[in-house]
């Protein structure tokens, strides 16, 4: 009995064990298969976005060492670069048009161009400041500017609202010495913010600073001098769709003046600026009626304070660093059209726009 009981024991353990070893391989095995194989509805969406910018704007370069686009911005899955070596497999090409227009680089049309990359048109300046762009036609497949139908749109400011802990409480009226100024290096009689200058000078008085003048400023006076300044002149030197620069956001916003605006119709500025916090010429049926308005606003503490009343809920953000707005692309890429193409980017560059204003 006890010989026959070990036999038993032993037949049951081989029973027992042998289905285990001849699962185990296959366990092991699937478990690496799923781990090596990707899977075949892969997400686009979780991908990394490779960001190639062609040549610094300006000649001006920043540092692109580490995950730049996560560490500086929180913007996951961009990686941004600049080496050229990068072009075959990156999804988006910047080229910023300046250095286009004067000749200092040049479209890589003579490369072959990978399917499904994007070669984006980058530019910040006013139309009439772009040059001819007939020749771009059927190229870019994206645009990268401040206008607000741009496909990556990169205003010069835009709000942010304010932490419930941060409290603004000032008067603004105070510690002002000039009722109007005025910041201007490029003068032209035949622009239209210069007869706008000349004709609101005629009722009040006008503080002139800047090259055209003997006024010059160091940037460093530049906010300090516009504080002490009731309204400033926010005027843009091109009437174009959405262009509202730093004249706004930067002299007038920060500076702590009211400003008066000058550049695109008022709607395009009720659409991005806070309300109730600038001066739009068209409001006016003549200069001499703004410059009695003016006047008064500027002895009135409460109604002159109400136009800073929006820096309770609201900041001023502006972009200052090349590398948030090239950013930014990766933030928009799932979202754009996959064959898309300008057949005319003048047209649309220019579409509502009168030139030196």
């Amino acid at each position: 009995m006890g010989v026959h009981t070990k036999q038993i024991r032993k037949l049951v353990k081989r029973l027992v064990i042998l289905p285990f070893l001849c699962f185990l391989p296959l366990c092991l095995f699937s478990g690496w298969l799923s781990s090596s194989v990707k899977p075949l509805h892969h997400d686009s969406r979780s991908r990394n976005v490779t960001v190639l910018l062609w040549y610094w704007p300006f000649s001006r370069s920043f540092s692109l060492k580490g995950d730049v686009c996560w560490d500086l911005y929180r913007i996951p899955r961009c990686i941004l670069v600049d080496e050229r070596s990068y072009f075959p497999s990156a999804d988006v090409v910047v080229f910023h048009n300046r250095e286009l227009q004067v000749g200092l680089h040049k479209l890589p049309t003579n490369v072959s161009r990978p399917p499904s990359q994007k070669w984006a048109w980058m530019s910040l300046e006013a139309p009439s400041h772009n040059g001819n762009l007939h020749k771009y036609a059927d190229i870019f497949n994206m645009t990268i500017t401040y206008k607000r139908d741009a496909d990556v749109s990169i205003p010069y400011g835009m709000l942010l609202r304010r932490e419930a802990e941060e409290h603004v409480n000032e008067d603004n009226s105070v510690n002002k010495s000039s009722l109007v100024c005025w910041v201007i290096s490029n003068y032209k009689s035949h622009h239209k913010r210069s007869q706008v200058y000349n004709d609101l000078r005629a009722s009040v008085p006008v503080a002139v600073y800047g090259r055209w003048t003997k006024n010059r400023l160091p940037s460093s006076e530049l906010l300090p001098t516009i504080s002490r300044c009731y309204f400033y002149l926010a005027f843009e030197n091109s009437l174009a769709e959405d262009y509202i620069t730093e004249k706004l956001w930067r002299n007038a916003y920060e500076g702590g003046a009211v400003p008066i605006v000058l550049g695109p119709p008022l709607g395009d500025y009720k659409a991005v600026a806070p309300p109730h916090s600038f001066i739009h010429v068209d409001e006016f049926a003549s200069l001499n009626e703004m410059g009695k308005y003016l006047q008064q606003l500027a002895e009135d503490k409460k109604r002159y304070n109400e136009y800073f009343t929006w820096k309770k809920q609201w900041k001023v953000k502006r972009y200052t660093d090349w590398r948030e707005r090239l950013c930014t692309i990766c933030s928009k890429y799932n979202s754009l059209p996959k064959h898309k193409v300008y057949s005319d980017l003048d047209a649309w560059v220019n579409a509502n726009t009168n030139l030196n204003i």
